[in-house]
């Protein structure tokens, strides 16, 4: 399989000398590594993790440090210099990743944050993107209602928040079913709440449905977080979702839901201004 420039791969180390090791870099050839960025136990023979990229004379070179993001992602990153060639954002490495002026969605400042997706330039090396839109699809045939998944915050609209589903394509957080407060460039589980008929997705911080294992686990929150205040917690199915999210970190229907088990199980009574011990 051939490697590609701007992932993660596993060498075999060749060698181990005073201020480098040699890896295997295949149809790379021989990858020279700083020796300080070895494990001390790293003998002959043993594989090593590596990310790949260009270095400023256009071949290969590796790394053990860990950029924000690798081939094909988003991360959110800080412009540390603008030129007249274009930007340059931290990405975790030591040589900063470039933006040209033709993938800024918006001039760039220095001292700004912005969304960026590594990309391989017409030269073969990594650069960076803030044309989001160019590079994420608005559907995607992978995904299936309930999915957990990774999302990215990226920008708010009239209806909600967009997210960027695993790197890969958009989704809609509501507002109005949204319990805490996010930001742009904020990683986040989420959940496929439902794909519409045009293939648009929807998302949850919350797991959809009904679940005892979930209702189990709010409930024995619920019931601890009663013993630590003497028996008694200030709030009900009438209080605003943001406390009870704040609280519990679950929707104001699965806190009713799990308050509503709980009384019919006689272990709390519900009073005006609260929820008691029985």
């Amino acid at each position: 399989m051939q490697r590609e420039i701007g992932r993660f791969h596993s060498l075999d180390v060749l060698e181990l000398g005073t201020h480098s090791a040699i890896l295997d870099g295949e149809d790379w050839g021989r990858l020279p590594l700083e020796r300080r960025q070895c494990p001390d136990s790293l003998a002959v023979g043993d594989v090593l993790q590596v990310f790949a990229y260009l270095d400023t004379s256009g071949h290969p070179a590796i790394t053990t440090l860990t950029p924000a993001a690798q081939l094909g992602e988003v991360a959110w990153l800080e412009v540390v210099e603008v030129n007249d060639l274009g930007a340059f954002v931290d990405w975790g490495l030591p040589r900063d990743l470039f933006v040209p002026f033709a993938e800024q969605q918006h001039p760039l400042k220095k001292g700004a944050h912005t969304l960026v997706k590594v990309y391989v330039d017409n030269q073969g090396r990594l650069a960076g993107s803030t044309r989001i839109d160019h590079w994420i699809d608005d559907t995607t045939p992978d995904l299936k209602q309930g999915q957990r998944v990774s999302v990215m915050i990226a920008e708010r609209t009239e209806l909600g928040y967009k997210a960027i589903i695993n790197h890969e394509c958009w989704g809609l957080l509501y507002s109005n079913e949204l319990y805490q407060r996010v930001r742009k460039g904020q990683v986040l589980d989420a959940f496929v709440q439902r794909i519409r008929n045009d293939g648009r997705i929807d998302l949850s911080l919350n797991q959809p449905g009904f679940s005892k294992t979930k209702m189990d686990g709010i409930s024995a929150k619920i019931l601890d977080r009663l013993q630590e205040n003497d028996g008694f917690l200030a709030l009900t199915d009438k209080s605003p979702p943001r406390e009870i999210y704040a609280m519990f970190g679950v929707s104001k229907k699965v806190f009713k839901q799990a308050i509503g088990a709980l009384y019919k199980r006689r272990v709390i009574t519900l009073e005006r201004d609260g929820i008691r011990i029985a």
